[in-house]
């Protein structure tokens, strides 16, 4: 388990589209303190590359925004599941469409081989 995974727990279990904490409270959840460049808003950036708990949040499906390390607190916000940001809904639509289109019967297994030789040289 890595030192900020408590923070991934508790924002996986959390519905809202936001998420207030103050450092503080973080700290508490990691039942650790968290680093001194805590008081530098470009360590809550949600560059990946930029610390292991930067990944923790972004894993979890948030970003952060609205940082204030003055009162030491950050908003969380949840981002869209990728691939529908810009779809404007078009992936569940064609979801919706091709729903109920394929049906595989109980018990066929789609690993077992079907017997069927492909060879690339052959037309």
């Amino acid at each position: 388990m890595g030192k900020y995974d408590p923070l991934r727990a508790f924002l996986l279990s959390k519905e809202a589209a936001e998420v207030s904490l103050t450092f503080d409270e973080i700290e508490a959840l990691l039942g650790a303190p968290l680093p001194a460049s805590r008081q530098y808003p470009a360590w809550w950036s949600n560059n990946p590359a930029n610390n292991p708990m930067t990944r923790v949040w972004l894993d979890a499906g948030y970003r952060t925004e609205r940082v204030n390390v003055a009162s030491g607190r950050v908003v969380f916000r949840r981002e869209p599941p990728r691939g529908r940001q810009a779809s404007g809904g078009l992936i569940a639509r064609l979801q919706a469409a091709l729903a109920g289109t394929v049906h595989i019967p109980e018990g066929v297994d789609l690993a077992a081989p079907t017997g069927e030789v492909w060879d690339a040289e052959r037309p």
